[in-house]
């Protein structure tokens, strides 16, 4: 989410840095960061000189096609981001990149992550990434957000992904643990962006997007917030219950789960803007410091 002085400071922003915000950096930083994590679990032990090279070259290939996808929905998304406080400094919305260009960016951003993929680390991360691709870009973007107010919780599924390609970019195969990953982020997703969606309900409601809290209204939209954190805190559980994971990340899950159980809480019981707020920036550092737990305990002795 850019804030004003972000947009402010684009007005005459060179080139190559309204590409740069096309790839929604935010976004895909968090993005490799999860998908990082998956690799790191999926060698025991620290990585050997070898395989850290891979892990290098994979963040960068899973980062280069994640650009590409936010490049493309910014493409397809162009006249909606115009007429959104949020997105309307985009270069795409403002009409200084044109669709040619950005097209050209993002089929060029997703060839190259797609080429070092299949050379450098293997054909299952390679595929498994142009698969979420499409899923982000084509199914979500163009087909599900426009049309349904579960948009986010069918289209998440692409969004969970990450762990998946970093575990298979070291093993070469999937077993359950990265399964296990991508079902916590599946989940994680809809309270994270229908915080966001609350207190942005006017913007989606002006640019004719069906999110819940437009079609269904506040009261609604925060007591699915406040279920799923529920459902998510459960499933955060289970890398303990299942061996993935000891002690140290039980106590950190036990911890940040509790926590945005009680943002969501909070949320359901008064509404605020600023609360709201809140819980949307909280749900970043809760799935960032998650993670980060399993890799901490992946350590440990």
């Amino acid at each position: 989410m850019a804030s004003t002085s972000t947009a402010s400071a684009l007005v005459h922003s060179p080139r190559w840095q309204q590409f740069y915000q096309l790839t929604k950096p935010r976004v895909v930083q968090l993005i490799v960061f999860c998908a990082a994590i998956g690799m790191a679990l999926a060698v025991p032990g620290l990585p050997s000189a070898s395989q850290a090279l891979t892990m290098l070259v994979a963040v960068a290939g899973i980062w280069l096609v994640a650009g590409a996808a936010a490049a493309f929905n910014c493409l397809i998304e162009d006249g909606i981001d115009a007429r959104m406080k949020r997105t309307a400094w985009r270069a795409t919305a403002k009409g200084e990149l044109s669709r040619t260009q950005t097209l050209a960016f993002s089929a060029l951003l997703c060839s190259i992550g797609m080429a070092v993929l299949g050379v450098y680390v293997n054909l299952l991360t390679m595929w498994l990434t142009f698969a979420t691709f499409v899923g982000y870009a084509v199914i979500y973007t163009v087909i599900l957000k426009p049309m349904t107010p579960q948009n986010i919780v069918i289209g998440g599924a692409s969004g969970a992904m990450p762990p998946v390609l970093g575990w298979a970019a070291l093993r070469g195969d999937l077993g359950p643990e990265p399964w296990l990953l991508c079902l916590i982020i599946f989940l994680w997703t809809p309270p994270h962006f229908w915080a966001l969606a609350l207190y942005r309900a006017e913007d989606y409601a002006r640019a004719g997007l069906p999110m819940l809290p437009v079609t269904h209204g506040s009261d609604y939209t925060r007591l699915q917030i406040l279920l799923y954190t529920w459902v998510l805190f459960a499933a955060t559980l289970l890398p303990f219950l299942t061996g993935m994971s000891g002690w140290f990340y039980l106590v950190c899950a036990v911890a940040l789960g509790l926590g945005f159980c009680g943002y969501a809480f909070r949320l359901w019981r008064s509404y605020s803007e600023m609360l709201a707020r809140r819980t949307f920036w909280f749900s970043i550092w809760h799935l960032s410091l998650l993670f980060a737990a399993l890799l901490i305990d992946h350590y440990l002795p």
